[in-house]
């Protein structure tokens, strides 16, 4: 007898999205900047947090600018994790991350690149005077042709706890009205130089106009005083943003294309001068941001000569890099260096070094992963993971929870145990055994190579074709 599968489709509300660090909502510290062992996500590096969070703050007080910041530390340690509770702390201040590769990969020089980056972390704030209208709506009459042809007038009653106005109404204003749904007991803002209509909420005197309300539904009070008010806005934008509106023929719609390519040095040095002097008339505040490169090492010289010099602009953001090399070759060269980084630049860094998870701190990470991932697994299943964790590394037995995970669904079990661990464990190779297996059989590989020293230089040789040779 055939066996008939029925699939079961099940609805999804929206697609939930988990990343490597969404779990992280801050560094974890308290008022005193004391690091907590396990708060916000983040576990163990009190050390390394407590630093953070001294530069967070100092960033904070927008006093300071043109800083760097290294965090280094071997690869699994938390460098970017703390880069990222940092964009959490510092919330409007504008952040910037991008790989050190990304300089080399895109269409446009390396120093456009790097420049770019930097004046996307620089914020400036702008504040401007405007005069609004804001009041309860009375009554909306609007008045329309008999033959619906002509242009419709109509009357805007509204009014405050002091007063109430009658305004008359145009086409523009009608329609506006219109599309924000507005009715008599909502209260307004109307913008007297755009003419943009904002529908605050329902006045607290119609509360009980309706008998049932929808969730959305806000109540506000009535506003007290003059009809029209003058309001201080602000705005804030990046330095890039500015400078690919001034730069483009399509204006702030080249934003959305993506294509900004290079921008003129003139074009720059006329925004700062413009800036600049909004600042003295107190129009606009400067507003220093965080600019995160990873993998700092993949830079070369070029990039950290221009660096050295970008670091002393007085309109320079806070630099944070991280770097897991100890002493490697400085790219471009054949010298060494610490990071891979050259020493007149080390010299300009304050360092923040990350040290290895105790395995009770990779325990506590792991069943914060868990949570993340809305995996629930039994205690001698953590207790296996962890040890796998401390044996291979923890980017690996991370993996481990959202495939350990799917096993256990196919066997129909509510929890993740040792089996399903194993199981995952003999299908996916880590690191270590995957570098043990090429070993065994890399002579079954194609264009396996192995270096051999000649004089001074080292010489590539491919082994197939080798044997190949020698056995002519």
């Amino acid at each position: 007898m055939e066996s008939i599968i029925t699939s079961h489709a099940k609805e999804i509300g929206k697609l939930e999205r988990t990343g490597a660090h969404s779990h992280i909502r801050g560094l974890g510290l308290d008022d005193k900047l004391e690091g907590r062992s396990n708060s916000q996500g983040m576990v163990g590096q009190l050390k390394a947090r407590r630093a953070a969070g001294v530069i967070v703050k100092v960033i904070k007080q927008g006093k300071i600018s043109g800083r760097a910041i290294m965090m280094a530390g071997a690869p699994g340690t938390g460098k970017t994790a703390i880069a990222m509770a940092m964009a959490q702390e510092l919330g409007e201040v504008p952040f910037t991350s991008i790989a050190a590769s990304e300089v080399f990969s895109l269409e446009m020089s390396k120093t456009e690149a790097l420049t770019q980056a930097f004046r996307r972390s620089i914020g400036v704030r702008i504040k401007e005077e405007t005069e609004i209208i804001e009041g309860e709506v009375v009554e909306i009459q609007i008045d329309r042709s008999v033959t619906g042809v002509g242009p419709k007038t109509g009357k805007l009653t509204l009014k405050t706890t002091d007063m109430e106005t009658i305004y008359d109404l145009g086409q523009k204003m009608i329609n506006s009205l219109t599309k924000e749904k507005v009715m008599a007991g909502d209260v307004i803002q109307i913008d007297k130089a755009t003419g943009r209509i904002t529908r605050l909420g329902r006045s607290f005197t119609r509360a009980r106009d309706f008998d049932a309300t929808g969730p959305d539904v806000k109540f506000v009070q009535c506003p007290e005083g003059e009809l029209q008010t003058r309001k201080e806005m602000v705005h804030t934008v990046s330095l890039h943003e500015i400078d690919v509106i001034n730069s483009r023929q399509q204006g702030f719609l080249a934003l959305f294309s993506g294509d900004t390519g290079e921008i003129k040095t003139e074009v720059r040095d006329q925004i700062n001068q413009k800036i600049s002097e909004w600042c003295e008339e107190g129009k606009a505040e400067i507003v220093p941001g965080v600019l995160f490169l990873d993998e700092i090492h993949m830079l070369d010289m070029e990039c950290f000569s221009f660096l050295n010099r970008a670091l002393e602009d007085n309109m320079a953001p806070i630099v944070i890099m991280a770097s897991n090399r100890g002493v490697s070759r400085i790219r471009g060269t054949n010298y060494q260096s610490p990071h891979g980084v050259p020493i007149d630049f080390l010299d300009r860094l304050l360092i923040i070094s990350t040290q290895a998870y105790s395995d009770e701190e990779i325990k506590q990470i792991l069943k914060i992963r868990c949570d993340e991932e809305e995996v629930e697994m039994t205690d001698d299943a953590l207790a296996v993971l962890t040890k796998v964790a401390s044996e291979t590394s923890l980017r690996y037995a991370i993996h481990l929870i959202s495939t350990g995970n799917l096993v256990a669904q196919k066997r129909q079990a509510s929890k993740v145990d040792v089996v399903d661990i194993k199981r995952v464990y003999s299908l996916f190779m880590d690191e270590g055994r995957s570098v043990q297996c090429m070993k065994e059989y890399q002579d079954e590989f194609m264009y396996n190579e192995i270096v051999l020293p000649q004089n001074s230089d080292d010489m590539v040789v491919d082994q197939t074709a080798a044997a190949a040779a020698g056995s002519v």
